[in-house]
């Protein structure tokens, strides 16, 4: 007789959400060495996953809010950073890019500005002045709309560590520009949205 599944477990649609985080995670973020503080809290286990099913603003945010709270009240040698996934909101990236605005204002009234702050990533990233298939905007972009919660002393202490953090955007649009689309779509890094 088989046990129905524990409460705990995700979903198959989450499992699938999250494997596809951790792939993109694990081959652009870090096999490309796109963010070179990455690689630790990733092999320490040290990021949480969570995703947002539905496609309604006030209820991520809410769910944002609760995420900004555990992350700052959590130890961070358990939980350093937080990745929000949202793979059913938000498929135009300008309503992504509108809706920040509202995702930092939760972390101001949170009082936690400061102490957390909040990245983005969307499958069609576009920076203000590039073209829509300019290979560059592809250090933002991911398989689903992402919010990445981090802490602000973590980034500082990776900064410290880390010579000449600022070069880090040029060498990834080096890296880009060397790779190619052809070379992404090689490593399987398709858009999920794109692909399915």
């Amino acid at each position: 007789m088989a046990l129905p599944p524990s409460a705990d477990a995700p979903s198959a649609e989450t499992a699938r959400v999250i494997a596809a985080t951790q792939q993109w995670l694990e081959r652009a973020v870090i096999g490309l060495n796109l963010c070179p503080f990455a690689k630790a809290v990733h092999v320490k286990q040290q990021i949480r996953y969570v995703v947002y099913p539905g496609d309604d603003a006030q209820e991520c945010l809410a769910l944002l809010r609760t995420e900004l709270k555990e992350l700052a009240a959590a130890d961070p040698e358990v939980r350093d950073t937080t990745l929000l996934v949202a793979p059913h909101a938000w498929p135009d990236f300008l309503v992504f890019n509108d809706f920040l605005d509202q995702a930092d204002r939760v972390l101001r009234k949170a009082k936690l500005d400061g102490v957390l702050q909040i990245a983005s990533f969307h499958p069609q990233f576009q920076f203000a002045d590039s073209a829509p298939d300019a290979i560059s905007n592809y250090t933002n972009r991911a398989p689903f709309p992402t919010l990445h919660l981090l802490r602000e002393a973590s980034i500082d202490r990776a900064v410290q560590a880390f010579p000449n953090a600022e070069s880090i955007f040029e060498k990834n649009i080096e890296t880009l520009e060397r790779l190619g689309h052809a070379g992404w779509e090689a490593m399987g890094l398709r858009s999920t949205k794109d692909s399915s």
